[in-house]
Parts: C-alpha cells; structure tokens; sequence
C-alpha cells in the first residue's frame, strides 16, 4: 500500500525530526519509510511549505512551456515541408 503525501505534510514530518524526533519513531508514527525520508531531505531539506509550492508552480509551468515550445517546432518543421514541395 503506497500512500501519497503533500509537500506541506512532508515538510512536517522533516521539521519534527529537525526538532529531535528519532527518524524511526517518525517513520513509524507517520507510516513511511527511511528511505522515503532520506529522498524528502535530498529534495525538501530547509524548504519552507511557501517555498515548495512555488517550486511545484515553477514545475508547472516549465512543462507547460517545454509543451508550447514543441508544438511551435513541429507546426514550423511542417510549414518548411510544405514549402519545400510547393516549389
């Protein structure tokens, strides 16, 4: 059973360790594995819930960017094809 957490809920869960909670009675507690919290720290360690959200933004509208890039390549690689056979 794999359960999913939000990046406030994981930002508690590294605050309570960071306030001297042991890292297995917080596993345990919350249901989650060590390896789960080293990956968290790796990538939320010192991050307030503010700035996770806006990096999940950020994550958003990179995707959406990378998307819109894509397409305005594939219509101008169509455009110079049908050019080419036109002439």
């Amino acid at each position: 059973m794999k359960k999913r957490y939000t990046e406030e809920q994981i930002i508690g869960f590294l605050r309570e360790a960071d306030a001297g909670i042991p890292v297995k009675e917080l596993c345990r507690r919350h249901g989650f594995s060590e390896a789960s919290d080293y990956l968290w720290r790796n990538k939320f360690g010192g991050m307030t819930v503010s700035e996770a959200r806006r990096l999940k933004e950020l994550a958003a509208e990179n995707a959406r960017l990378k998307r819109m890039l894509a397409e305005a390549m594939l219509e101008n690689e169509i455009t110079k094809e049908a050019l080419q056979k036109k002439w």
